[in-house]
């Protein structure tokens, strides 16, 4: 089969698309025919290994351990492993699986849901990752309530974008932050408000509860627009080699004792309890994903390439 793959570090063009062994399911999954495979910052950042606390976390110290990137995708059941039983061979899903820019892929049951009918396949496949992150971040993290105020710094982008669908479905007002060029997409996605960072002062108003998934301000600036009592949710950023932007993760713990502010940092994973939730509000009409552009498989280097060049309104897909 056809896919993209990684034999050592480094810029993106190190991707090379080429045959590979098709992977064959073990007990407790599926094997899927991918339609469409999700790309977002990490993939990036996995084909670098850059920052390199990712080597440590277990993704190989010289060279990757999984040498197919890719985790977000959508596709059809082809083969099912021993003790499956939520699905079946032709049956549509989406989920998160390791090695998604491939022709077929291997996931764990557990990790997969039924695709919503209203979605393509393409839409769908970008749901997971980032979906699951602002998900945990308002919920878990953020602890979003009814009627507060809301800031999603970083609105248009992957995560952001779902943010701010989500934040409303939990009942929230919602205020996007994003570039000039941006702004017309956050309104679609049901922002109440739009701040321009361009050309407004963010800090001009008051906010119960920001998510900054764009990691370029300081803590102190962040703390100037939260209400006395109000929380900081910090997800992801970029930062030097070693940490990227879990410095300011670490800040805000330190931090936090010591203020009447809630400073949290967010470290998201994949949860197959997650991903149904996600589903069940694409079915009720609560959450869209808003594509940016598509590319084919094997063009993967220039959509690694669009999203590190910060060009990207939505999310970036890979279709076969």
């Amino acid at each position: 089969m056809k896919a993209i793959v990684q034999d050592r570090y480094g810029p993106p063009d190190v991707l090379e698309f080429r045959d590979v062994d098709r992977p064959a399911p073990g007990a407790g999954e599926v094997l899927v025919r991918v339609h469409a495979a999700g790309v977002d910052p990490g993939v990036w950042h996995l084909t670098t290994g850059q920052p390199y606390l990712l080597r440590l976390l277990g993704f190989g110290l010289r060279a990757p351990k999984q040498p197919v990137p890719g985790l977000d995708f959508a596709g059809t059941v082809e083969q099912i492993g021993a003790g499956v039983t939520r699905f079946r061979p032709g049956d549509e899903v989406f989920g998160n699986c390791r090695g998604a820019f491939a022709e077929h892929a291997v996931a764990r049951e557990d990790l997969l849901a039924a695709k919503p009918a209203r979605l393509s396949f393409e839409q769908a496949a970008a749901v997971t990752v980032s979906g699951c992150t602002a998900l945990q971040a308002l919920r878990d993290a953020g602890r979003v309530q009814p009627g507060q105020r809301v800031l999603v710094i970083g609105a248009a982008g992957g995560v952001g974008s779902f943010a701010v669908q989500l934040a409303k479905s939990f009942g929230a007002h919602v205020t996007a932050m994003c570039s000039t060029t941006k702004t017309d997409l956050v309104r679609t996605l049901g922002a109440d408000d739009v701040v321009d960072y361009t050309r407004e002062d963010f800090t001009a108003q008051q906010y119960d509860l920001i998510l900054d998934t764009a990691g370029l301000r300081s803590l102190t600036q962040l703390r100037r627009a939260l209400t006395p009592r109000g929380t900081l949710v910090i997800v992801g950023g970029e930062g030097g080699r070693w940490l990227g932007g879990i410095q300011r993760v670490f800040r805000a713990a330190l931090l936090n004792p010591f203020v009447k502010h809630r400073l949290a940092g967010l470290i998201s994973s994949v949860r197959g309890t997650d991903i149904e939730v996600l589903r069940e509000k694409v079915e009720a009409g609560q959450l869209t994903p808003p594509l940016d552009r598509t590319y084919p498989l094997a063009d993967a280097v220039a959509a690694i390439g669009h999203i590190r060049a910060g060009h990207a309104a939505g999310k970036v897909v890979l279709t076969l």
